[in-house]
């Protein structure tokens, strides 16, 4: 996380009904709760045929645009490993990026008129090196029972990069946003993707 003023840029990426949107919703709970600006934009495409959702998201002592410039994110946190290659350009050299290892094929791919990309992970690692981070999202959300909950595997996982704010603060956040019937399903899942990282 940067100090002195400096601003954070978060691109997320993946496909509609992963929950992009509630993810970027967690992190702006969680840094506003932490005392900073926070600005975002949602691009939602197609978003419920399965189509590609965005979110550039900043955060800094004060922010004055919410679009993050090309090439200029310091992390990725994508949903869908086609959606996060879809946007490798955006991220500086040094950034890191967060991956969920699913697949879902696009309609282009389910017609046989495109294929779906191979080693996607083995792409970022060629740019990225050590600054890559895997997470198998669906499958921890599987193991503790729903695999909707994979959206939140994956900010548990993100969190790590943010030493600065408590695990409670995250969880408020989660509870803030989540009705109560599912407060012990998300907590466990950020809890999981936390220590998945």
């Amino acid at each position: 996380m940067k100090e002195n003023g400096k601003v954070t840029n978060i691109f997320l990426s993946g496909v509609g009904g992963q929950g992009t949107i509630l993810a970027s919703n967690i992190l702006a709970e969680v840094f506003l709760k932490a005392g900073y600006d926070v600005k975002k934009s949602e691009i939602h495409g197609m978003a419920q045929r399965g189509g590609d959702v965005t979110t550039h998201f900043r955060f800094g002592k004060k922010v004055y645009s919410p679009l993050i410039k090309y090439g200029d994110a310091d992390f990725l946190l994508s949903f869908e490993l086609l959606e996060a290659l879809r946007y490798i350009n955006w991220v500086k050299p040094d950034g890191k990026v967060v991956l969920n290892r699913q697949k879902i094929y696009p309609p282009s791919v389910n017609l046989g008129l495109a294929k779906y990309p191979e080693n996607v992970e083995e792409t970022f690692k060629k740019f990225f090196k050590d600054n890559v981070y895997v997470v198998d999202g669906q499958e921890i959300a599987r193991k503790i029972g729903n695999i909707q909950a994979a959206n939140v595997v994956l900010i548990g996982a993100f969190s790590n990069f943010f030493p600065k704010i408590k695990e409670s603060q995250w969880v408020d956040a989660i509870k803030t946003l989540m009705p109560q019937k599912l407060h012990d399903l998300n907590i466990k899942a950020f809890q999981e993707g936390r220590k998945a990282l």
